[in-house]
């Protein structure tokens, strides 16, 4: 007796067996490379958003130091001027002493017979506007402004005189004023 065995069936179902453990290993793979995928993409998000953070930051950062780089300009420039105000306030000082003693030496110098009608200031020269009795009381008043100490050497632009021989003289003149100079020949400094 021969025993005939078929395995036809046997080897289909194995068969089907490894295509449905190759299908699950394939769809396996499938959906860890799906999941992979998908963390990846969840961390490069994370990095993304990260690097956005980190440059908000440097931008939010650049922002505050630009103010400040502009807070120091505008502090740099308020020093300059405060330094200028504080030059002119210590020249004004020191030109305090100065401009009394002008004042000082033209009432001292003051001939008899003439009175000024006007004096203006620029820089230091004094312009004088006066009036004169004669020619030669305008004469004696320039020589006595030259011997001043506070005075230079004062110079004529115009005598006028009125109709008449006893009509007044009016002058105009200017002179420098002179810095008090001590032993050294240097300016002297003067304490307000």
């Amino acid at each position: 007796m021969s025993v005939e065995i078929n395995l036809l069936p046997w080897r289909e179902r194995q068969r089907q067996q490894r295509t449905r453990r190759f299908q699950r290993g394939v769809l396996l793979a499938l959906l860890l490379g799906l999941l992979a995928g998908w963390l990846i993409d969840l961390h490069e998000q994370a990095l993304v958003r990260a690097e956005q953070a980190r440059l908000g930051m440097i931008e939010r950062h650049t922002q505050q130091l630009t103010r400040d780089i502009e807070s120091v300009r505008d502090f740099r420039h308020l020093r300059e001027r405060m330094l200028e105000q504080i030059d002119l306030i210590g020249t004004l000082q020191a030109s305090r002493p100065l401009t009394v003693e002008v004042f000082d030496q033209l009432t001292a110098t003051l001939v008899d017979g003439v009175h000024y009608t006007q004096l203006v200031r620029h820089d230091h020269t004094l312009e004088l506007d006066g009036v004169a009795a004669s020619n030669r009381q305008v004469s004696e008043q320039m020589r006595r402004l030259a011997a001043s100490p506070a005075l230079g050497v004062p110079l004529l632009s115009d005598v006028s005189a009125g109709n008449g021989a006893d009509a007044p003289r009016r002058f105009q003149m200017s002179v420098e004023e002179q810095p008090a100079v001590d032993a050294s020949g240097e300016p002297a400094e003067s304490t307000p």
